[in-house]
């Protein structure tokens, strides 16, 4: 039997200077619960936009496993303001499979986008990316996924260990169901150190500074084979000097 190593959670308190002297840092579900003020029935209510997710198109693995939904806004201080509409677009450097191309997904729902806690999700992260290089104005990236085991396996990060090309990257554990595997991952940019750790607490954060970082999560499968499980997460960017393609 495999162990697991569990996440190294900090203090709410400890959050900017961990992430400061590390390059990563991870909250629990409660201290993710009182940073956003949000009540369970808040997040239970912000995790319903995961319901109907369009299937992500653009696969070059030809996997059928990944279900996603992406919005951006700018974040400056408090304010949250969502923009229009646009292809999400990195470029090779970032992303080996997927680099390059203006990829389209469906919008996150209306009524997600207009729920109090959201705004404030929003505001705490940009807060944080301004603890981390300074107050301005944040392009900011929401990516909802959920992957799950219709082919067997999913793959959370088919493009394997990469940096995002941003300032600061959220990743929230929203959900698990009926799987195994979809251990995370951080290792040096520049160095030799790593960790890794399974997510398992429903909004529990893991917080990187991508500069610094490389991220990856393994692959999951299902707990009883032909069942069907899945992996709800929330990962949004925040970047200084506006979008990736601009």
């Amino acid at each position: 039997m495999t162990s697991e190593f569990q996440p190294p959670y900090v203090p709410l308190s400890a959050v900017h200077s961990t992430l400061q002297s590390t390059g990563f840092a991870l909250l629990s579900a409660a201290d993710v619960s009182e940073w956003l003020a949000a009540r369970p029935v808040d997040l239970a209510e912000l995790h319903t936009g995961w319901n109907q997710l369009p299937p992500d198109a653009y696969l070059k693995d030809g996997g059928r496993y990944r279900s996603r939904r992406h919005s951006c806004f700018v974040v400056e201080d408090d304010r949250v303001r969502q923009v229009p509409h646009r292809a999400h677009w990195q470029p090779l450097e970032y992303n080996a499979l997927h680099g390059g191309m203006q990829r389209w997904f469906e919008p996150m729902e209306p009524a997600t986008v207009a729920l109090p806690v959201w705004s404030r999700l929003l505001a705490r992260l940009g807060e944080a990316a301004s603890q981390l290089r300074g107050p301005q104005p944040w392009s900011v990236e929401a990516h909802v996924f959920r992957i799950d085991t219709t082919d067997g396996i999913g793959r959370p990060t088919p493009e394997g260990a990469h940096r995002d090309g941003v300032d600061l990257v959220a990743v929230f554990m929203v959900d698990r169901h009926a799987i195994k595997g979809g251990e995370s991952r951080v290792f040096e940019a520049n160095g030799p150190s790593g960790q890794r750790f399974t997510l398992r607490e429903p909004w529990s954060l893991l917080l990187i500074d991508d500069s610094r970082v490389i991220h990856e999560s393994t692959p999951i499968q299902p707990l009883e084979e032909g069942a069907l499980g899945w992996r709800d997460t929330l990962v949004v960017t925040c970047r200084r000097g506006g979008f990736q393609g601009d």
